[in-house]
């Protein structure tokens, strides 16, 4: 089932016991929360479009074919470029609901504090 986000959206594509593969789209010029999660790890690839990943401090250029780890904790955001961006996200943890969104900023203002 698809799910509508202000910057996009995302499906859940197969879950079990430990982790979960995701199917998320940005939209072009949108970015989602800069957020960490304290139950998981992500592992994201980028399928189609282009934009940035950030994770750790740095930026990455998101072309098709760029693979990148995020460990659990590091604070971590995606934002669609000139095209809409797609990403297969595969996480690893003990919680892997969207409980565990940690949001730090927003563009949308679903920060609480």
């Amino acid at each position: 089932m698809r799910v509508e986000r202000p910057w996009g959206w995302y499906e859940d594509l197969l879950e079990a016991p430990g982790y979960k593969v995701k199917r998320l789209m940005v939209r072009r010029g949108c970015q989602f929360s800069l957020q960490r999660h304290h139950h998981r790890s992500e592992s994201w690839t980028v399928v189609s479009g282009d934009g940035g990943l950030f994770c750790d401090d740095q930026w990455h250029n998101a072309n098709p074919g760029l693979m990148l780890t995020i460990p659990c904790g590091a604070v971590h955001r995606a934002r669609g470029g000139e095209q809409d961006l797609m990403i297969l996200e595969v996480q690893h943890g003990s919680l892997l609901s969207e409980d565990d969104i940690e949001r730090l900023q927003d563009d949308y203002g679903r920060v609480i504090s």
